[in-house]
């Protein structure tokens, strides 16, 4: 069985520096119903499909809810069950429901807080080689370290969901 849905093309939406959560140039990208879940095991279908396109250090759980980002590391959520609604890219992003099946990568910097999830919502998380996770809450002193190391977080080479020639790697360019 596939892992990947066939249309599977991402939806792209670029937020705005805010004051206190940076976003990035890059554009956030989700793909809506991508991954093609095993019922049994949802998480380990994700997680292959990560692994398979060279993202680790993987984790199981959720999406916080506070405001927060990741200011020296792109990530990707991976939704295996449930559902949720999360707003992207800070207090003046958008918010937008995911569930089971859909994929969010989340490029450096750009704000996520999720705002009410069922009780089932799980989610696979990982991140292209480079350095670990970092966690910063939206203040003015984070705001401007971050301004600094955003720009220096390097361009992953594979799509988590398409691979090398995936979506990601098109559409994340510096100029």
């Amino acid at each position: 069985m596939p892992l990947v849905s066939t249309k599977a093309e991402p939806l792209s939406i670029v937020f705005e520096d805010d004051g206190l959560v940076p976003n990035n140039p890059l554009p956030f990208l989700i793909y809506r119903g991508a991954v093609v879940l095993d019922r049994r095991q949802p998480e380990e279908t994700i997680e292959k499909l990560f692994a398979a396109n060279g993202w680790g250090a993987m984790w199981r759980n959720g999406v916080y809810d506070f405001l927060h980002y990741h200011a020296t590391v792109h990530e990707v959520l991976g939704i295996a069950r449930g559902h949720a609604r999360v707003c992207f890219g800070g207090d003046h992003g958008k918010e937008l429901e995911i569930s089971a099946g859909d994929v969010a990568i989340v490029p450096a910097g750009t704000g996520h807080q999720c705002l009410a999830a069922t009780p089932d919502f799980s989610v696979v998380g990982a991140y292209p080689p480079g350095p670990p996770m970092d966690l910063q809450r939206p203040t003015l002193e984070n705001h401007a370290r971050a301004l600094k190391t955003i720009p220096q977080v390097k361009l992953p080479k594979t799509d988590p969901v398409m691979g090398a020639d995936g979506p990601l790697v098109k559409l994340w360019k510096r100029g």
